[in-house]
């Protein structure tokens, strides 16, 4: 069954880990955006489940080609397929710094003079993409150790064929950033620069929300200023309702492991 997500049958997978009962999810043909395909978007448990098994299945992944994903426990829009899977290919069109100043530019713009004391000290000018982080701790280890505290909110587990948890949006036709951005592949080529520049990994995903782990957090204050900017184009809503401005969210995620993102 598991074979049926890859575009090749899954020849030369393989899984050891035992799954719970679940079956395979295909987008509804009546979503709007969705488009009709030749697979299953992703493969989804039917209760929810441990934080072992998704680390398990975590290790597995260069064996098996399945990204896991614990997921927001609601009918909406997982096994009610309100999902609009993307090419992965598609990602690599998208650069994370031209969607960042293209996001600033259009904001700023259209701002009035006193809204733009959300984005100081940078204001109209895009101060681009945030310098790498140092590793704390393994990627995979500060992973297993989020995924354990997202599972105790009794959440479903999705497999997605990926190489990494970047595409898994794009694959999954995940459609949480919707009133942000109309795509949801841009997205995706930032979580992949974050993968690289800050150890992030995507553990969880809701209706409109996104869980990643990051073991290369900003420690410096202005280190987490900057990666707060970039925070801001990627999701709005987590800086404007949870600080208020770029320099009181830094100081919400600097030296965190944890990047929790919520978008109206």
């Amino acid at each position: 069954m598991l074979g049926r997500l890859f575009p090749d049958g899954g020849e030369g997978r393989t899984l050891a880990t035992a799954l719970p009962p679940g079956d395979v999810v295909w987008p509804d043909p009546g979503y709007a955006g969705s488009v009709a395909g030749h697979r299953p978007a992703f493969w989804l448990s039917d209760e929810a489940v441990a934080g072992e098994l998704w680390t398990e299945l975590r290790g597995e992944h260069g064996r098996s080609g399945l990204w896991p994903v614990l997921l927001e426990d609601s009918v909406q829009p997982w096994s009610a397929g309100q999902i609009a899977p993307d090419a992965v290919a598609e990602i690599d069109n998208y650069h994370p710094a031209a969607f960042m100043a293209e996001v600033w530019s259009d904001w700023t713009e259209k701002a009035h003079v006193d809204q733009l004391e959300l984005l100081d000290p940078f204001g109209p000018r895009c101060p681009g993409p945030a310098p790498s982080g140092e590793l704390a701790a393994d990627p995979g280890v500060v992973a297993d150790w989020y995924a354990g505290m997202v599972a105790e909110r009794r959440t479903p587990l999705g497999l997605v064929a990926a190489e990494r948890g970047a595409d898994a949006l794009a694959v999954m036709g995940w459609q949480g950033a919707l009133n942000h951005n109309e795509w949801m592949v841009p997205l995706a080529a930032v979580v992949r620069s974050w993968e690289d520049r800050f150890g992030v990994r995507v553990v969880g995903m809701g209706f409109n929300t996104l869980d990643l782990s990051v073991a290369a957090p900003p420690v410096t204050p202005e280190h987490a200023l900057h990666v707060a900017a970039e925070h801001w184009t990627f999701c709005p809503d987590s800086v404007i309702y949870s600080a208020g401005t770029l320099v009181d969210y830094a100081e919400q995620i600097r030296g965190r492991n944890a990047w929790s993102f919520w978008w109206d």
